[in-house]
C-alpha cells in the first residue's frame, strides 16, 4: 500500500527514461520523493532550495524555451506561497510546467495546520488554463504524471502522504484521461464521487451500504478541471442523489465543482463530504479523519441523508 506521493517519485524515475523533462524540488527532495529522479538523472534535477517562488520562475524560463518541466514541493508552499508566480509566469503565457504538489488536505497527520493544504485545489481551479489532477493510487499516479506530460500546458497534480488501499487491480484497469472520470463501481441508488484518499474510503462505503440493500454507484474523479461533467450528468439522472469525497475544502474543492455542473446541467439533492471550512491540525490520519468526517461511515452517513 502505496502512498501517491511515493507513486509520483517512482514515475517520475520511470518515465525519464521514455520522456525529456526536468524536475525541480525546493529542498523537499525525500519527502516529494523526486530524490529517485535525481539519483537516477541527476543531469536534468536541480534542488532549488528553500525559494518555492524562485522555483517556479525558473520552471517558467526553462518552459519558454521549450522544455518540460516538473516543479514540485509542499501542496502548501505550492499553491499559497508561489501563487503569484504560478498565475503570472506559469498559467498566463501557458506554459509547460507541471507542478507536483504532494502532502495535500489534513490526512498528512502531525505536521498540523500550517503545512495542511485544504484549499489548494480551490485555488488551482480558479487559475485559467490549469488542469488540476488527484489521482488515487499508484497506477492511476503514474497514468496522471504521463498524462501531464503529454498535455501541452499548466498542469496542477495533487499527492497525499498517507498510504492508500490500491484501486486499479484484481481486474479493474486504470484507463485515466484528462477530463474523464473512471466508474468503479456501477449503482442505481446514489452516486459516491471521490477523489485522491478518499476513492477507496468511497468503495468501502459502497460495500457498506450494499449490506443495507443500497446501491451505490462510485465514481473516481481524478481529473477536477477539466470535470467530466456528461458522466455527472449520466449519473445525476440514473440514481438522482450524488454525494462527493475528498480531502479538501468543500468551498471550491471536488463538491463545488461537482455542484456547479448539477446547477448547469442536472438538479439534483447533493451531499458534501470534505473539510467543512476549517483548517487542519495535529493528529493521527486516523484521528484527523475521525474529527473531519472523512471516513466510510460519514460517507454511508451522507447517502443515507439523501435517501
Amino acid at each position: 500500500m502505496n502512498s501517491t506521493r511515493e507513486a509520483y517519485g517512482q514515475a517520475l524515475a520511470e518515465l525519464g527514461e521514455k520522456y525529456s523533462f526536468y524536475v525541480f524540488d525546493a529542498d523537499l527532495s525525500k519527502a516529494t520523493q523526486t530524490v529517485h529522479f535525481a539519483k537516477k538523472f541527476p543531469e536534468r534535477f536541480t534542488n532549488m532550495g528553500i525559494a518555492e517562488a524562485n522555483m517556479m520562475g525558473y520552471a517558467a524560463g526553462y518552459a519558454a524555451c521549450g522544455a518540460t518541466v516538473f516543479a514540485s514541493t509542499f501542496a502548501e508552499f505550492a499553491a499559497g506561497r508561489a501563487y503569484d508566480q504560478i498565475r503570472n509566469s506559469i498559467a498566463y503565457p501557458h506554459l509547460n510546467v507541471k507542478i507536483g504538489a504532494t502532502h495535500g488536505g489534513v490526512l498528512i497527520g502531525a505536521d498540523g495546520g500550517s503545512h495542511q493544504c485544504v484549499e489548494d485545489i480551490a485555488l488551482m481551479r480558479a487559475v485559467p488554463g490549469m488542469v488540476v489532477l488527484c489521482p488515487a493510487d499508484t497506477a492511476e499516479t503514474k497514468a496522471c504524471v504521463e498524462a501531464a506530460i503529454q498535455y501541452d500546458g499548466p498542469v496542477y497534480l495533487r499527492f497525499g502522504r498517507l498510504g492508500t488501499p490500491e484501486i486499479y487491480e484484481n481486474g479493474l484497469t486504470c484507463s485515466f484521461s484528462i477530463g474523464k472520470g473512471s466508474v468503479i463501481k456501477d449503482g442505481t441508488d446514489v452516486t459516491l464521487i471521490a477523489v485522491g484518499d478518499l476513492v477507496s474510503r468511497a468503495r468501502t462505503a459502497a460495500e457498506l451500504l450494499e449490506k443495507e440493500g443500497v446501491s451505490a454507484a462510485v465514481i473516481d474523479m481524478a481529473s477536477i478541471k477539466p470535470i467530466d461533467e456528461e458522466l455527472i450528468v449520466k449519473y445525476a439522472q440514473k440514481t438522482g442523489r450524488i454525494v462527493t469525497a475528498e480531502d479538501h475544502n468543500v468551498c471550491g474543492g471536488l463538491g463545488g465543482a461537482v455542484s456547479e455542473v448539477l446547477a448547469k446541467k442536472c438538479p439534483v439533492r447533493q451531499e458534501m463530504v470534505g473539510i467543512q471550512d476549517q483548517f487542519g491540525r495535529s493528529g493521527t490520519p486516523e484521528d484527523l479523519a475521525e474529527y473531519y468526517g472523512l471516513t466510510a461511515e460519514k460517507i454511508v452517513e451522507a447517502a443515507k441523508r439523501l435517501l
